[in-house]
């Protein structure tokens, strides 16, 4: 399989919010997960207080080449919301849920992982619509394997070795996220 599919995803709207974090290792990967994470429930809490609306959800695209760390901001994002047990990637499975109990209340997790979609009606086709329209945080590895499917996320997440985001030969990654709704935006906001 190659390193990273040639699909891409359709153009999305001028982004909201951008900023960029340099991740030097993988503590700094993690560290950024758990600030994501802080960020997610504050979001939610604040949005709970402001009315009585619940929480409509948070798709989050994860986009980067193999080995890039996004299972691993996953990993960490997961944990620093409270789930203790084992985080797989969902490679074979191709989504993996997860109910979690956070300060702002249940959450349902889903962490996709499409790189073995060849085609995009794949996504149509395993019936994963419902669970971008259950309020909860949807984690999407390989977002452009389904093509303009998913339709625009509230965030993405962009890791790149730093020569490929235009450092001057640091190591580690380098995160480019991207705001496209104002949950989105709030909670880059706040990481």
């Amino acid at each position: 399989m190659p390193e990273s599919p040639e699909r891409t995803t359709p153009d999305l709207p001028p982004a909201r919010l951008e900023r960029r974090f340099e991740l030097r290792d993988e503590a700094a990967t993690l560290a950024f997960g758990e600030r994501f994470a802080r960020a997610l429930d504050a979001t939610r809490m604040a949005s709970q207080a402001a009315s009585s609306e619940r929480f409509t959800g948070l798709q989050v695209q994860l986009i980067g080449d193999l080995g890039a760390g996004k299972t691993t901001l996953v990993r960490a994002t997961l944990r620093a919301l409270g789930h203790a047990g084992r985080v797989k990637s969902p490679t074979y499975t191709l989504v993996e849920p997860y109910s979690l109990e956070t300060q702002s209340g249940p959450l349902d997790v889903y962490h996709f992982d499409l790189y073995r979609f060849a085609d995009p009606a794949e996504w149509a086709d395993a019936g994963f619509r419902e669970y971008f329209d259950a309020g909860a945080l949807c984690l999407v590895e390989w977002p452009q394997q389904a093509g303009g499917l998913l339709g625009v996320p509230d965030l993405v997440f962009e890791l790149a070795l730093p020569d490929e985001a235009g450092s001057n030969g640091e190591e580690g990654r380098v995160l480019t996220a991207r705001a496209f709704s104002e949950t989105g935006k709030t909670c880059l906001e706040r990481c």
